[in-house]
């Protein structure tokens, strides 16, 4: 049978006014909104972190209106991102281990670190930061200690469990373009974002054991939808990831292939929600990544019986 990593197909957020009555049914109730996305996706990426610092109420409610495979992306703060531009973070970093993430559990994916358009590649900061990020629930809990006065007397300091924690992140300026860049990231495991819009970079390195994509549309940024031919084409990238392999269009930085191996875990996010196309766009996706699953595993058994039928005659 061929072996495939998870493949999570999900949207950017979940509270929007416009799809009231479109993706969400007329009268449902506003705090029902996550749950029913959720009942649709397998992930979802939590975008009130970007903007805010949240509390661990809120991650412990998001965890349970959620089922039990499901699994949450985390978007970090713009204040180390856009306002500390990765400089001096490890404070707040803490401050944003400590708000509550751990309180989502197994539902907590990767960590999404978005930069600026006007932030270009530094290397000494870049790799500092990198440095910086915790891999697993445990260096997570100790970096958390570290917090200010800022979620005193409302910091999260423990986990469950002992599990590894993954990042992405995600460029916005064609410096980072280089093969330093690919390389520090790999050193790190931390996941290029493979992002998709006409204003940025649209890099496939394969720098981490998951790929992390986000779409924001390609024609017009956080609006545009994604046609059949568009969406048959991402399937097909996508297939190929999580068979550990890369697509055959891919667009590196890094010419030759990344080591190849046996699946990688796949985060596919819409960030196009203007025009109510992502919930839309997604389900499409969705439906197309399961129907290539599907022929490869026919395929694979259908090659199956007829080695065994030719082991018989012999």
């Amino acid at each position: 049978m061929p072996t495939f990593g998870i493949v999570r197909i999900g949207i950017s957020g979940w509270t929007y006014a416009p799809w009231r009555g479109t993706f969400y049914p007329a009268k449902l109730a506003h705090h029902r909104e996550l749950a029913h996305a959720a009942n649709i996706f397998r992930s979802i990426e939590i975008n009130g972190t970007f903007y805010s610092l949240q509390r661990p109420e809120s991650f412990a409610k998001w965890a349970e209106e959620t089922p039990e495979d499901f699994v949450f992306s985390v978007k970090g703060p713009q204040f180390i991102t856009h306002m500390k531009r990765l400089k001096d973070a490890r404070a707040p970093l803490a401050n944003f281990l400590a708000s509550g993430l751990l309180r989502l559990g197994t539902k907590l994916g990767p960590i999404l670190w978005q930069l600026p358009p006007n932030f270009k590649f530094d290397s000494q900061r870049i790799e500092t930061f990198l440095k910086m990020l915790p891999q697993d629930t445990e260096l997570a809990v100790a970096l958390s200690r570290g917090h200010d006065k800022r979620v005193s007397g409302r910091a999260w300091m423990k986990t469950d469990a002992h599990r590894p924690l993954r990042h992405a992140m995600e460029i916005r300026h064609t410096s980072f373009a280089v093969p330093e860049f690919i390389e520090l990231l790999r050193a790190h495991n931390v996941a290029l974002v493979c992002a998709d819009t006409v204003e940025w970079p649209r890099l496939m390195d394969v720098t981490s054991d998951f790929v992390y994509c986000r779409l924001h549309g390609s024609e017009e940024l956080y609006a545009s939808g994604y046609d059949d031919a568009s969406l048959d084409a991402w399937a097909t990238r996508i297939d190929a990831w999580a068979r550990g392999d890369e697509p055959d269009d891919a667009e590196r930085v890094i010419k030759s292939r990344a080591s190849e191996k046996a699946s990688r875990d796949v985060f596919v996010y819409f960030d196009n929600d203007a025009k109510v196309r992502a919930p839309v766009d997604a389900q499409g996706l969705v439906a197309r990544v399961e129907k290539l699953r599907k022929q490869a595993t026919e395929k694979d058994q259908f090659s199956g019986k007829n080695r065994h039928q030719g082991e018989e005659k012999k």
